[in-house]
């Protein structure tokens, strides 16, 4: 029968790979906006003043990616 240290560590390590899971689908998400960002300001559907916008979703983007270094 496991121990409560056992069942402490299995806890953290199932709330670990949950987090991961959520930062892989988030990753997707922000890879998609990136992307879909791209083809309107090529289709000129998007000025200038709202490149703000594509900065933020990069920096989330490299957030995402400096925690899987962890």
């Amino acid at each position: 029968m496991p121990n409560s240290d056992d069942l402490l560590q299995q806890h953290e390590a199932e709330i670990m790979l949950g987090i991961m899971e959520s930062k892989e689908q988030y990753r997707k998400i922000i890879k998609a906006a990136i992307a879909r960002w791209v083809k309107d300001f090529q289709d000129n559907r998007i000025e200038i003043s709202t490149v703000d916008d594509l900065r933020k979703l990069i920096e989330l983007d490299i957030e995402l990616q400096k925690d899987e270094l962890k």
